[in-house]
Parts: structure tokens; C-alpha cells; sequence
């Protein structure tokens, strides 16, 4: 099974950046499992070299020298941990604290194992580790949905991207075939913002309805559509996940539930015992987040909102839609 570009580039940033020496190209080889796994001495060399080419382009400076001073020849590369350091920045509280979050963001990635293992290799090889200066690329993002690994390369090298999505209600999923223009993280749920090709339009995926079989698969083509400048990608995701604003909802809730909504509302007050009234951000996409609430919720207005979880709800149950359905739950 092919090994993601992206584990293979953090193992080998990892590993450089790590050893106290110089490590040669042998060794690399041997302690990575992608360069491993190459079939000829001509496949590895070509990886390697775009691998080195692709790592400087992110940002890094490889030095190439010998650890024997007497040896002319520079057979093994390094990344200085103390030429690939930032001045000091000044960052107000907001700067860091986002950076703080992004920070987070491999926490629970598939690419720390692969680059431990790695550098387990290179140890056991005779190769002094220093494992300080990781603490920089070391993954640390939430990011469970396993289509966030083949979009994020999407995305990195600018293609189209293939996968099968089940939208909101649908009965069955659809191949679709999306440009990528970003992906932003809302609530604990990762979504892409991209131009579908099938709609001709700007759409919103949410990474949980991108299905497992088959993988998504990116295209080797290039994008068609021009890429807006300045396209605010949180701000389109907050628009399709119902918070964009766009109006104002009332719903009922039934006291002591759905604290998430309270924490969201401009206006809450009590009805009676059982239920209180809240004003929500009306925005696309609110009726998906008001279903999942089920019968602790009940939509007052709009008559489409309404008409949108009832629709919800009823294909989450099986059921036809039907224009005369009651809900007795949300609605």
C-alpha cells in the first residue's frame, strides 16, 4: 500500500532535523519506510530529490557536508535547528492563541507514528538523536475524518480531487469532483470549501460525508476554475454550518437541554416550565445542526427552516417526504 507524500516528508524533515550529524542518503533509505519500500536505486534517488526539493520549498534549509573532516565529499545532509528558528515575534493575545490552536492540529494525525519509527531506525543505526528541536513539527492536530490526509495534499499541490459524498438527507452518495480552495476546522468538524465541477458553483463539503470506499483520489490535471483572491474560507464555512448570519431564527428548547444552542443565541426567555424561546444566526446549514437535537427543539420561524429539519428528520427515519408531515419533534 502507497505511503501518503505527507508522512513521508514530516519522517524526513523529522529525521534531519534531529540527528546531531550528518545522515547519509543509506541511511535515510533504511529508516524510512517510504524509501524502503522503492523497488530500484533509481526510484529512491528521484523521490528523494523532490523530497529535498518539496522540504526547502516548505521552508527549511538542508545543509549537505561529511561528518569525516578529512573526507572531501559531502555525503550526508542535516537541518540546523538553529538556522531554522524565527526571530522573536510579538503576538497580542488573540495572535497566540490561535496559534496556540493550530498548533494542536496533528494531535491525532496518522503521520507521529511513522516519523517515531523513523527515528527509532536512525538511533539504532548509530545515529545520536536530539530530540528537543521536534517540538516545532511534531503533529499535534484533532483531524479524525480519513479524507483530511488526501485533501490536505489536494490542496497542497493545487489539483482536483475525486470522492464519494453523502450529502445532508440523501438516500444514496455521489461521485463528486471538487477544486479545493481551503479547509477550515468549525466546531470540532473539518470542512472543505472548493468549486464543484458537477454544480458549476462554490460548495461547502463537510469531511465526515466523504465516505471511506473508495479513498479520494486526486486528479493528475489542473484546476479549471480561477481561484478567488481574498476568499474568506471560515467565513464560508460558518455560512453553510447555519451561523453565517443571513437572518434570524426562533426555536423552542426545552429547559435544561441543547446548552450549544444557548451558548449561540442572541435572545433567550422562558415560555413556561418545559420550554424557553431562542433567537438564533440564521444561516445554510442550521437545519442539519437542529435535527441533531431531535424532540428537544421546535422551530417557530422561519416556514422553511421548519420545512428543512422536517425534511431532516424524516429521511434520517426512512421516511418520504411528504408536504402535510407533522413532526412531533423538531420542527
Amino acid at each position: 500500500m502507497a505511503i501518503p507524500k505527507q508522512e513521508r516528508l514530516v519522517s524526513l524533515v523529522m529525521c534531519l532535523l534531529a540527528a546531531r550529524r550528518y545522515v547519509t542518503k543509506e541511511e535515510l533509505r533504511t529508516s524510512i519506510e517510504s524509501y524502503r519500500l522503492c523497488t530500484s536505486d533509481e526510484a529512491f534517488d528521484r523521490m528523494f530529490e523532490r523530497d529535498k526539493d518539496d522540504v526547502r520549498e516548505l521552508g527549511f534549509t538542508i545543509e549537505t557536508g561529511a561528518n569525516d573532516p578529512l573526507v572531501e565529499s559531502a555525503d550526508g545532509y542535516r537541518i540546523r535547528p538553529e538556522h531554522n528558528t524565527l526571530p522573536p515575534v510579538d503576538l497580542d493575545p488573540e495572535e497566540a492563541a490561535a496559534l496556540a490552536l493550530a498548533a494542536g492540529a496533528w494531535q491525532q494525525s496518522s503521520l507521529s507514528g511513522a516519523a517515531t519509527g523513523a527515528l527509532y531506525k536512525l538511533k539504532a543505526a548509530g545515529v545520536e538523536i536530539d530530540t528537543a528541536p521536534l517540538t516545532s513539527v511534531e503533529p499535534r492536530v484533532a483531524a479524525r475524518e480519513s479524507a483530511f490526509g488526501p485533501l490536505l495534499e489536494a490542496l497542497r499541490t493545487r489539483r482536483p480531487v475525486q470522492f464519494s459524498y453523502r450529502a445532508s438527507g440523501a438516500a444514496e452518495p455521489r461521485v463528486r469532483v471538487v477544486e479545493p480552495w481551503g479547509m477550515s476546522c468549525w466546531r470540532g468538524r473539518w470542512y472543505l470549501v472548493g468549486w464543484a465541477r458537477d454544480r458549476e458553483e462554490q460548495r461547502v463539503f463537510r469531511l465526515e460525508r466523504v465516505l471511506d470506499k473508495p479513498k479520494p483520489r486526486i486528479l493528475r490535471e489542473q484546476l479549471r476554475a480561477p481561484v478567488p483572491e481574498n476568499v474568506d474560507i471560515r467565513a464560508q464555512v460558518a455560512r453553510f454550518a447555519g451561523e453565517g448570519g443571513e437572518g434570524t431564527a426562533r426555536i423552542r428548547l426545552r429547559s435544561g437541554a441543547g446548552f450549544p444552542l444557548r451558548a449561540r443565541a442572541t435572545a433567550v426567555k422562558p415560555v413556561d416550565e418545559a420550554w424557553d424561546e431562542l433567537e438564533l444566526p440564521y444561516g445554510h446549514g442550521l437545519h442539519n445542526w437542529l435535527a441533531e437535537f431531535g424532540a428537544e427543539v421546535v422551530v417557530v420561524d422561519p416556514p422553511d427552516l421548519r420545512a428543512a429539519v422536517i425534511r431532516q428528520l424524516r429521511a434520517a427515519a426512512g421516511l418520504p417526504a411528504g408536504a402535510d408531515a407533522v413532526n412531533e419533534g423538531a420542527a
